[in-house]
């Protein structure tokens, strides 16, 4: 990852530990939960391949046992191969709500979720504790928002905290290492070319690419519980090497269901500058847009991951044409996720029935903060 310029700076290893950062997913556009599970799949990933002291904890508000989410089948299947590395649990009611009809058991619920969340950081027993629809439960008054933000000030040096959902209180947003705000964007004036099944991911702040991982473990877990012909593929340009902690994770599902999951990198394990692209850069790319296209014409895959694709078309390694086409002739049911920066919207922008821009309020890179290994890559 960079921060200034289009270029993908490729996963290196690191000995070294580095310190946890309070995450902030807000906002009105899609992908906030999605981060969170993405950033749990990179944890698990770094876990199963190294011997750092890895273990998360996804804890979900207002995501109550009553009812069934699509990346339950993967998280169990994970869960199942690696118990040490992953605890899960549920608290709230199954259906959404609002503060005119807050109940004595939503109360209980949250403040149950809380008391968990409270041991696990002070536990010491996780690198990551994910609190998803942590946001919402807070600007209902259904936790005293102080006592949540002192506790996260106080959390060890090492652990990673993740919150999730709209309406973030700025109190916890002050404390916040980084803060993205997923924006929607509404192209009216498209409104007919839209296409349901294209999500587009783009902007500034963090969250883009783990969203996709996000929703690549939400449709892997679709495809092992409710549909087995729902297979995934995931297609990441720019990023070449080794050294990314979602392979592994990636690779133990593909080895449990390989039928239902692909994976193919593309590009130079090196920064991609404009200016600076090479022959390779462009052979790469290409070769990437290959798969992808004849995996949308095919119709074997519900879903498919284009990551970093903005990119590589902005450093005009890719033409935007073919890909106008190419998702004009999407099957009805293929759901297709694009992700990544750009300088302006490109022509496919139109055809999106989702735009979410991740924009950077706050992120602990540009202090200087080196990224971690399992949560950044």
């Amino acid at each position: 990852m960079v921060r200034n310029g289009i270029g993908i700076r490729t996963a290196s290893s690191r000995s070294e530990r580095v310190a946890g950062q309070i995450h902030v997913y807000d906002g009105a556009g899609k992908g906030k939960s999605q981060a969170a599970l993405g950033v749990v799949l990179r944890s698990i990933g770094l876990g199963i391949n190294s011997d750092s002291p890895t273990r998360v904890l996804l804890l979900r508000f207002l995501k109550g046992p009553g009812r069934s989410y699509d990346e339950d089948g993967a998280i169990e299947a994970l869960q199942r191969a690696f118990p040490h590395l992953i605890d899960q649990v549920r608290t709230g009611r199954a259906e959404y709500f609002g503060a005119e009809a807050i109940t004595r058991f939503d109360r209980a619920e949250a403040q149950r979720g809380w008391d968990i969340a409270k041991g696990a950081i002070a536990s010491e027993l996780y690198s990551v504790v994910v609190l998803d629809e942590l946001n919402p439960v807070l600007d209902l008054g259904l936790l005293p928002v102080d006592e949540v933000v002192q506790t996260l000030k106080n959390k060890p040096e090492y652990l990673e905290v993740i919150a999730t959902g709209r309406a973030a209180p700025e109190a916890l947003l002050d404390i916040a290492d980084l803060h993205s705000e997923m924006k929607p964007h509404y192209h009216p004036a498209a409104a007919e070319h839209q296409i349901a099944g294209i999500e587009i991911y783009t902007g500034a702040g963090k969250g883009k690419s783990t969203s996709a991982l996000g929703k690549a473990l939400q449709a892997i877990g679709r495809g092992i519980s409710q549909d087995q012909s729902h297979r995934v593929l995931i297609v990441q340009w720019l990023k070449g090497g080794t050294g990314y902690t979602e392979d592994a994770a990636i690779a133990a599902l593909r080895q449990s269901y390989p039928q239902l999951v692909d994976h193919q990198r593309c590009g130079r394990d090196a920064i991609v500058w404009r200016g600076q692209q090479q022959e390779l850069d462009c052979i790469e790319a290409e070769r990437g847009w290959e798969i992808a296209k004849c995996a949308i014409a095919s119709g074997w895959y519900k879903t498919i991951i284009l990551d970093e694709l903005n990119p590589t078309v902005d450093l005009e390694l890719l033409s935007v044409e073919p890909i106008v086409e190419a998702l004009l002739r999407k099957p009805r049911d293929t759901e297709i996720i694009i992700t990544g920066r750009c300088h302006k919207p490109h022509a496919y922008f139109d055809l999106a029935s989702v735009h979410s821009e991740v924009y950077c309020h706050k992120h602990y890179g540009d202090r200087g903060v080196e990224l971690k290994r399992g949560v950044d890559f």
